[in-house]
């Protein structure tokens, strides 16, 4: 059952409190790009992460969504405490699915989650509007509002929420809220059991269908060495103006 004040179209998704380091290493981004961002980063969703209070400090806006923000901050960093014990207990009993992040111990590399969700909550109490109640696949923003979006640990992640269908209408309106010039960055491409999307590429030819351009960009992780695999989607109407 899915906590009072959640939507109930997203019951049982972890909160995770993330910190931009791990950001940059699942998304194949450098502190430098995210500081030379022309305009705004949208993180969708959000959680009890520390990426915008850490971007702000290389002069990167970044607003989060996600329906969690519905609660006030301590109840999103309760859930988020929540998942922190969930996720110790995951890697705990499934090692395979959780190589030595990297090289520290679980314990260790889940207090950076520790300072992330602290983050969150003094800053989503100073600077609400930063932290905007809403979920996939409809979002309260105009188009073409973002420079770059990131959605990690959601639309391939809970393929008993995200079906086909609501995983076509989700990426397509991260595409939407997302500059042409700009990029929409999702991972990862499995489940929680580790299981990749089977319909990965009729799903990017739909995609195209919609004048949505994708490519599998391969990231190795700047610790552990693991390849991630990211996918990247930008509106194909950048190489029309490009063109002319």
């Amino acid at each position: 059952m899915p906590a009072a004040g959640i939507p109930p179209a997203l019951p049982d998704v972890l909160v995770t409190s993330r910190p931009l380091d791990e950001y940059c290493a699942l998304f194949g981004l450098t502190r430098a790009r995210l500081a030379a961002l022309p305009g705004p980063l949208l993180d969708c969703p959000g959680g009890a992460a520390g990426l915008a209070a850490e971007a702000r400090e290389l002069g990167c806006r970044v607003i989060a969504a996600d329906p969690v923000y519905a609660l006030p901050p301590p109840a999103v960093a309760d859930r988020a405490l929540e998942a922190r014990a969930a996720m110790a207990a995951a890697m705990a009993a499934r090692p395979q699915l959780y190589p030595s992040p990297r090289p520290y111990r679980p314990e260790r590399y889940l207090r950076s989650w520790d300072r992330a969700r602290r983050l969150y909550t003094a800053d989503s109490a100073a600077h609400p509007q930063r932290y905007v109640a809403a979920a996939l696949p409809r979002l309260p923003f105009a188009d073409g509002a973002f420079a770059l979006t990131l959605s990690g640990y959601l639309i391939f992640a809970y393929p008993e929420l995200f079906g086909q269908e609501l995983q076509l209408a989700a990426l397509t309106e991260l595409v939407r809220v997302t500059s042409p010039d700009g990029e929409v960055l999702v991972q990862p491409l499995n489940d929680g059991q580790g299981r990749r999307c089977g319909h990965l590429g009729p799903l990017r030819r739909a995609l195209g269908e919609r004048r949505i351009a994708s490519e599998i960009r391969r990231c190795p992780g700047p610790v552990d060495g693991r390849t991630r695999r990211v996918l990247v989607l930008r509106s194909a109407d950048r190489g029309r103006r490009a063109a002319r």
